[in-house]
């Protein structure tokens, strides 16, 4: 079954399977679609639905607790020069007042400026 089958795109091993619509790699646990290009990066949504891109700017729709801090990232704070990564945190971003961290999409709304 592994000869119609692609190597895993992380680790290049042989021992890929297939679960539902997934493909599996067993060695470094890695998932990936069968039917899409490996390559593309997948688009970032805010939580209104707006295609995120780099450099962009984003509000926070809801209060932000800050992991390990006193520290809340209060609603409507504005966030300029979004950086889009992989990840659960899929936006890095220097929020004023706070520093550099770490935000999820679901929780920010694109400005249009």
């Amino acid at each position: 079954m592994s000869d119609t089958l692609p190597p895993c795109p992380e680790c290049n091993s042989s021992f890929t399977y297939e679960m539902d619509a997934l493909l599996i790699c067993p060695e470094c646990c890695h998932e990936w679609s069968a039917s899409g290009d490996a390559d593309a990066p997948a688009e970032v949504r805010d939580a209104v639905g707006n295609v995120l891109n780099d450099g962009d700017t984003v509000t926070v729709i809801k209060d932000l607790k800050v992991k390990g801090s006193s520290s809340v990232v209060k609603v409507g704070t504005k966030v300029r020069g979004i950086r889009l990564v992989d990840g659960d945190h899929d936006i890095d971003c220097k929020v004023p007042g706070i520093g550099q961290m770490g935000l999820k999409s679901q929780f920010v709304k694109k400005v249009s400026e």
